[in-house]
């Protein structure tokens, strides 16, 4: 596209923008310290964005997406942090919907896509288990051939949302032959199906994010199995490219300086002074790694646009840097903010009454603590350290 057809439609993202972002919205989003939005937020941006036909931007045309191209998804995405709107969960639209697309029946298509566009299911994810987590090829979880159904029974860990979600999908061993990777698949299966139980687990931030589910003879019928028996670690590896690559890497880093920066206009109208020459050292080293991964981005979105993938190392070398990044920017915020920072008040959000200190304080320990999980979800960081070395090494 031309750059004045790019400027274009960057005027007309703002302007959805600020129509359709809400201050109750932009409050919502701002007061939450997990990876997404939940509940009503994230349906009601859910919502406001598939009656425009843009909730889904990476997809085609053909399957109800805007058709954009990769610049395009950017602008929008960029627009969409600058304006601090609502971080839907990816499980849907990022991750199970492009599986669909590459690896689905047409069968599977026609009936699970049109319902991940309208928020009908809402989607969480089954990988990691507690003896497998970034090496997903020892999980354990079971799938017995009976019939024409499958039989599933074992544990899933870490799983987020699923308290909101109405469908998984999964990964399941299928066979113990051969090597471990050989023997995965790749399912999916209504969260209302008899024998899943959720078992809230509690972060030390205090979000009830994640869960464990316990599979306990579960019934599923063979037609929900995404590609061919024991091609599921192939599936999953595509899948991560869009987890650790897709959307902007560096949008809650942007987020989080942006809330900084808002905190301390309002704790300077109240006379305390906070900017340092600490914090102004600290702050620039940052915003110099953000443009860097910024740039990077646009590289690879200039491959995307001649019909590269992201690739392995591409989306690991985005999802290790977001993470440093955003430890790094909760970091800066909380030492900046001192005492005002450190308390969880998250239970008095909302109301003036109950809080310690300023309002602009509230959140940022929540979401220090929330960060620390930036290095493990996704792949740790030790594991995209392995897969960016190997590239170099040619192993």
């Amino acid at each position: 596209m031309r750059i004045k057809d790019l400027e274009a439609f960057r005027a007309e993202v703002r302007a959805f923008l600020d129509e359709n972002l809400t201050p109750e919205l932009r409050d919502a989003a701002a007061l939450q310290a997990g990876v997404y939005s939940e509940g009503d937020v994230c349906r009601s941006w859910h919502q406001t964005l598939y009656q425009k036909g843009w909730v889904a931007p990476s997809w085609p045309e053909k399957y109800g997406g805007p058709g954009w191209t990769p610049i395009q998804r950017m602008i929008f995405e960029s627009e969409c942090a600058a304006a601090g709107a609502p971080i839907l969960p990816g499980m849907s639209i990022l991750m199970c919907g492009p599986v669909l697309i590459r690896f689905g029946t047409e069968e599977q298509k026609s009936f699970f896509l049109p319902r991940i566009l309208s928020g009908e299911h809402f989607w969480c994810q089954g990988y990691s288990e507690p003896q497998a987590g970034s090496d997903l090829a020892s999980l354990r979880c079971a799938a017995v051939r009976d019939g024409d159904d499958y039989v599933i029974n074992g544990t899933k860990i870490w799983t987020t949302h699923a308290h909101y979600a109405n469908w998984i999908f999964m990964l399941v061993r299928t066979s113990t032959e051969g090597r471990r990777q050989d023997g995965i698949s790749f399912v999916l299966a209504p969260m209302d199906t008899p024998g899943i139980t959720i078992t809230p687990i509690l972060s030390m931030s205090g979000e009830h994010e994640v869960n464990q589910l316990f599979f306990d003879d579960v019934r599923i019928p063979m037609s929900n199995r995404v590609g061919d028996e024991n091609e599921g670690f192939k599936i999953a590896k595509y899948l991560l490219e869009f987890e650790r690559g897709g959307g902007d890497a560096g949008m809650q880093v942007s987020l989080v300086l942006k809330w900084l920066d808002e905190a301390l206009v309002q704790a300077e109208a109240q006379g305390f002074k906070l900017r340092d020459s600490s914090y102004l050292t600290k702050r620039a080293e940052i915003e110099i790694d953000l443009l860097a991964l910024t740039w990077t981005q646009r590289r690879i979105v200039s491959e995307l646009e001649t019909g590269q993938s992201v690739g392995d190392v591409s989306a690991s070398l985005l999802k290790l840097t977001a993470s440093d990044l955003y430890q790094h920017a909760t970091e800066l915020a909380l030492a900046t903010l001192g005492p005002y920072g450190a308390v969880d008040q998250r239970v008095a959000l909302g109301e003036d009454e109950g809080l310690i200190g300023p309002r602009y304080g509230a959140v940022f320990g929540a979401r220090y603590l929330n960060g620390r999980a930036q290095s493990i979800f996704g792949g740790t960081s030790e594991i995209q350290h392995t897969i960016i070395a190997r590239s170099v090494i040619g192993r």
